[in-house]
């Protein structure tokens, strides 16, 4: 009996068996995946000499890792301080990386060698990010800390890409003519931190350095400074800095866009003794926020002659009320009226209205038809700011891309505009120092005059058409 049941089971056995090998579903073979990516970075298992040594006299480093390694970019990423006159020679090989100084080392002074992102696994390209190796040819290493943080003045916004400078020299010539003691990099919210610096009194600076020479060499160079040296007494890590362009870009103003069509070169090259302008209509719609605007870009204007324009309704009924305003380049002139909703109007001009300087004008007498938009097309817009101190003559900025497209000087902690163009607005408001309602840039040579501060609100708002915006913003 037990030998029958166990010829059964294995009967059953044979039959399973049979019917998953020839079952269709498992005729294909599957190989094997290879496990999961490596996403880890390498891993340091021996220094040669060892980190945060004393009595440093070495000409070679040798950092060993548990993995082959690469190099990315490390000349522009290695930063030694204190700044050697000629910097170490980095290679690698296999798993080391060998750093050969070329320079001679200071006396009793604390030395890092900051390799940023530049050291990678092979495979992979895992970075070993931020590692730094610290030595001391002396008997003991410096530990002074000093920090802070640096903005873009003119956004609020921080840029990764600066660097920040401590000079012994406290000339101003020296942030030219001169490398720093020690240069640290900006994280991506702006703030940094020397360590390991020797006490005393130092110049900071902060610049943009495209060039990789850490001088300040062109007012077109993001640049800071502080107000008076700093000292490196004792760990001090709230220093703010503002950068700025010493070259003044004219302080964007706020502005509407004004689409400007270049003039198509005609096929014959002949003289075009035609005067052409262009104007801010949209398929003839004016914004209700605009006057009409003539453009007669390139060329400026030798002569205008508003009593040739007429202004009239759709009937040709002359209005009254309105007057021009010209710009100060002589390229563009404004026709002010207060115009009403939703409603079609005619701008005659005559052939002797305008003439440029090379004495074109237009060919025969034109008309501009337009019609204005509706109210229902824009929204109302309250904002209130809570904790507002008026006593800095703040200016509210609206900002779209990187273009302010109002501005508005504070009168109290509400803005209101009963008309007000539909769309996401990122703000920021503007230290008005010198009242001019634009941000003004600083001057470091000379006046010795920090930039405009501006307070970036991380609060976007979408104003939405035919719509009662209100919102409460806290700074």
């Amino acid at each position: 009996m037990k030998v029958s049941y166990l010829l059964m089971a294995l009967a059953v056995v044979i039959v399973g068996l049979f019917m998953i090998l020839s079952s269709p579903g498992c005729a294909s073979i599957v190989p094997p995946t290879g496990g999961p990516r490596d996403s880890l970075p390498p891993v340091i298992v021996h220094l040669d000499p060892r980190d945060s040594g004393r009595l440093f006299n070495e000409k070679k480093i040798t950092i060993t890792f548990n993995e082959f390694i690469q190099l990315d970019e490390v000349q522009k990423n290695l930063i030694v301080s204190p700044t050697p006159k000629v910097n170490p020679i980095v290679n690698v090989k296999l798993k080391n990386v060998i750093v050969t100084i070329k320079d001679t080392l200071e006396p009793n002074t604390t030395y890092s060698l900051d390799f940023g992102n530049s050291i990678k696994d092979l495979n992979e390209g895992n970075v070993f990010r931020n590692f730094r190796y610290i030595f001391s040819t002396g008997t003991t290493i410096d530990t002074m800390v000093l920090g802070g943080r640096i903005l873009v003045a003119e956004t609020g916004k921080a840029d990764s890409t600066l660097i920040v400078m401590l000079h012994r020299n406290m000339d101003d010539s020296a942030v030219i003519k001169e490398k720093a003691r020690y240069v640290t990099r900006v994280d991506t919210a702006g703030f940094f931190r020397f360590r390991n610096i020797a006490p005393g009194s130092y110049k900071m600076y902060g610049l943009k350095d495209e060039s990789g020479q850490r001088r300040f060499l062109s007012k077109e160079q993001l640049f800071a400074f502080t107000d008076s040296a700093v000292s490196a007494q004792s760990m001090k890590n709230d220093i703010l800095m503002y950068a700025f362009l010493e070259k003044d870009t004219g302080s964007k103003k706020s502005s509407s866009s004004l689409p400007v069509v270049a003039p198509k070169k005609p096929e014959k090259e002949k003289e075009d003794t035609r005067l052409r302008f262009q104007t801010n209509l949209s398929g003839g719609s004016l914004d209700l926020l605009e006057n009409l605007v003539f453009d007669f870009s390139p060329e400026p204007l030798r002569k205008f002659d508003s009593t040739k324009v007429v202004l009239t309704d759709t009937a040709y009924k002359p209005l009254t009320g309105y007057h021009f305003k010209r710009d100060t380049s002589n390229k563009k002139v404004e026709l002010i009226f207060p115009w009403t909703e939703d409603t079609k109007y005619k701008v005659i001009v005559d052939t002797l209205f305008a003439e440029d300087t090379s004495g074109r004008r237009i060919l025969r007498t034109d008309t501009i038809f337009l019609q204005t938009k509706k109210n229902s097309e824009y929204g109302l817009l309250r904002l209130r700011f809570l904790g507002l101190s008026l006593k800095d003559n703040p200016v509210l900025q609206f900002i779209q891309g990187d273009d302010v497209k109002y501005s508005y000087v504070f009168k109290n902690n509400t803005f209101l505009a009963p008309l007000f163009r539909p769309g996401e607005y990122e703000m920021r408001i503007v230290s008005d120092r010198n009242k001019n309602g634009v941000w003004d840039t600083g001057q470091f040579f000379g006046e010795h005059r920090q930039p405009e501060t501006v307070q970036r609100i991380r609060r976007k708002i979408n104003v939405k058409a035919n719509w009662d915006n209100e919102i409460d913003i806290q700074l």
